[in-house]
């Protein structure tokens, strides 16, 4: 959506919308209807507005490319996350080939991703990285640090004075590694910190024995699924965000955008160098990436931090984001990859 109002602003661009708002309830039936449609009216549609270009903004939806392949000949772009290229059903593994063959360029959102979408056929002359990115429109919104502890402090009973918050966000997934940073990570900080979970999914209730039954469990808060406005507080009150992904055969982080949510508010992060997260990640700019299981690294890097490097890296972060990640920056970068497709035709 972002990609979108940044593409609708260029002068010489007219954007054709076909979206649908699914939810996450019944978002199977949803999304199988809304392919079938494309199937069926898609190409018609494409001439009927003199389309030049085709953007599919996912590989789920790049699907219908290999169907409707032969009743169109405008150009068609997909955009690979990840998780849309290593999802491992089987005959949507025998369709993935197919699709990269179909579309004319496939537009990566990292190395990692890239890499996978090499792995399965895509043609290298075919493929292009282009990260994702963050609203600038976000900067106006963002909460003074000193509000966001004190409105974390009120909504979850804790007290932040000479502690200093490490927070994570995110989906609870066993890739994402968090019951491995409560049982190997934390114990290991001699800092002072209280770590901070949002986020609901499959592996909430390990994740939450993991903490009960941690040695340090009162500094250690499980929150599950919060409103936006907390996400907001967490990321502007944190000291350090932690991504403390591990390696899960079959499931790829693309990219890790919430990396980004936290540094433009002036959170460095602390990640595992890991897939998508690479991407994101200068080292010393705004975090650090350590390597995979490394527990011993990982808290080491998170006291060095906070004992040395808080206030620059924490002003660093945002500027460096700024400049790199903006879906001004990045929206121009597709808007001129897409032009140069639409030439070659």
């Amino acid at each position: 959506m972002q990609l979108t109002d940044v593409l609708s602003q260029q002068e010489d661009c007219e954007l054709v919308e076909i979206t649908q708002e699914t939810g996450w309830r019944f978002i199977g039936i949803k999304t199988t209807i809304f392919l079938i449609r494309l199937f069926f009216f898609l190409p018609s549609y494409a001439k009927k507005h003199q389309a030049d270009v085709i953007l599919f903004s996912s590989m789920v939806t790049a699907s219908v490319s290999h169907f409707i392949r032969k009743r169109t000949n405008v150009p068609m772009v997909g955009i690979s996350h990840g998780h849309d290229v290593t999802l491992t059903n089987p005959m949507y593994q025998w369709l993935v080939p197919k699709i990269f063959r179909a579309l004319d360029a496939c537009i990566s959102v990292s190395s990692a991703t890239q890499q996978e979408c090499l792995n399965r056929g895509l043609d290298p002359s075919k493929s292009k990285v282009l990260p994702n990115g963050f609203d600038v429109k976000d900067l106006a919104n963002i909460p003074p640090k000193d509000e966001a502890v004190y409105q974390l402090e009120q909504k979850f009973g804790f007290r932040l004075k000479e502690k200093k918050l490490l927070v994570t966000v995110g989906r609870l997934i066993k890739r994402k590694g968090h019951e491995w940073f409560i049982r190997e990570v934390l114990p290991q900080i001699k800092s002072d910190v209280i770590y901070l979970v949002i986020g609901d999914g499959a592996e909430f209730n390990a994740i939450s024995k993991a903490a009960a039954g941690s040695p340090i469990s009162d500094k250690i808060l499980i929150a599950g699924r919060q409103p936006d406005e907390i996400l907001q507080y967490a990321y502007a009150g944190a000291d350090v965000f932690v991504m403390p992904n591990i390696k899960v055969p079959g499931d790829l982080e693309g990219f890790g955008v919430v990396l980004l949510e936290a540094n433009v508010r002036q959170t460095p992060a602390i990640a595992s160098d890991l897939e998508g997260i690479k991407d994101v990640i200068t080292d010393g700019k705004n975090g650090y990436k350590i390597a995979v299981n490394d527990a011993k690294a990982f808290a080491e890097k998170i006291d060095e931090i906070i004992e040395k490097e808080l206030p620059s890296l924490s002003l660093s972060s945002r500027t460096f984001v700024e400049n790199k990640f903006s879906w001004i920056q990045v929206g121009q970068s597709y808007y001129n990859y897409l032009k140069e497709i639409c030439s070659k035709y």
